[in-house]
């Protein structure tokens, strides 16, 4: 394992990339939520809808979120009749931001609050039905152990969701989509959260992050079967998911 990871298009020591993750998303919590409504025109409520239907968790399941920032997947499952959610993330800042929400929506039933570093997961083997993670994984360190990590906890006939940006597979988009990820978020961020250096870094997490054939080979060496994916909006974004059999 090489001594260095990527942070967006930087190459820095692997033990430095989870502290500088964690600044860039103490930096945009405050403004995290209304960031994603204006870096995608609003499509992002659409992308997670899809996502909370596919986790489709019952009332009989706990569903683990993982990097569950401010609680949209986590508050998407509970209304849809997930049992339990265990809504964790390794900023402390996001989780405070999830919390304020779930107080202003009255959630007080079927929710946790955990700071969880996704690769080392405090859960036994084999103790929930559901594992998801939504525009998280790109931002781990080891997403090897991540995949790992959320197999090791499912239990047999769990099936695991990733939500995540991938690669577009329709050229004009593709050129669009590059315009508006370099130029125009960047300028976003600088002028909405004041912070044009995180948005400039998500930008570049996006085009590093493993397209969708690459992460189904990961999940498949992580011990999870059945793997498949679906594009959404021609493969800016796409759902993976795969099984504990």
């Amino acid at each position: 394992m090489s001594d260095t990871t990527d942070f967006g298009y930087r190459e820095v020591p692997r033990g430095e990339k989870a502290s500088l993750v964690r600044e860039v998303f103490s930096s945009v919590a405050p403004s995290y939520d209304l960031m994603n409504d204006m870096m995608s025109l609003g499509i992002h409520r659409i992308w997670k809808r899809i996502f909370v239907n596919a986790i489709a968790a019952s009332p009989r399941e706990t569903l683990l979120d993982l990097a569950g920032g401010t609680g949209d997947i986590a508050f998407g499952a509970l209304e849809r009749g997930a049992k339990r959610v265990i809504l964790t993330d390794v900023n402390p800042a996001m989780l405070e931001v999830a919390q304020k929400r779930a107080l202003d929506r009255g959630i007080t039933q079927g929710l946790e609050f955990a700071v969880v570093d996704a690769e080392h997961i405090p859960l036994p083997d084999r103790s929930v039905e559901k594992v998801s993670i939504a525009f998280g994984l790109r931002n781990c360190t080891d997403k090897d152990a991540v995949l790992r990590e959320a197999r090791r906890v499912l239990r047999p006939g769990g099936r695991f969701h990733c939500l995540e940006f991938s690669k577009v597979g329709i050229e004009p988009l593709a050129r669009i989509y590059d315009t508006w990820s370099f130029k125009v978020l960047p300028e976003i961020g600088a002028r909405v959260a004041k912070d044009r250096e995180s948005y400039e870094y998500l930008a570049e997490s996006i085009r590093r992050f493993p397209d969708q054939e690459t992460l189904e080979d990961m999940m498949r060496d992580a011990g999870l079967e059945r793997v498949a994916h679906r594009n959404l909006s021609g493969g800016i974004v796409a759902i993976h998911s795969g099984w504990r059999l």
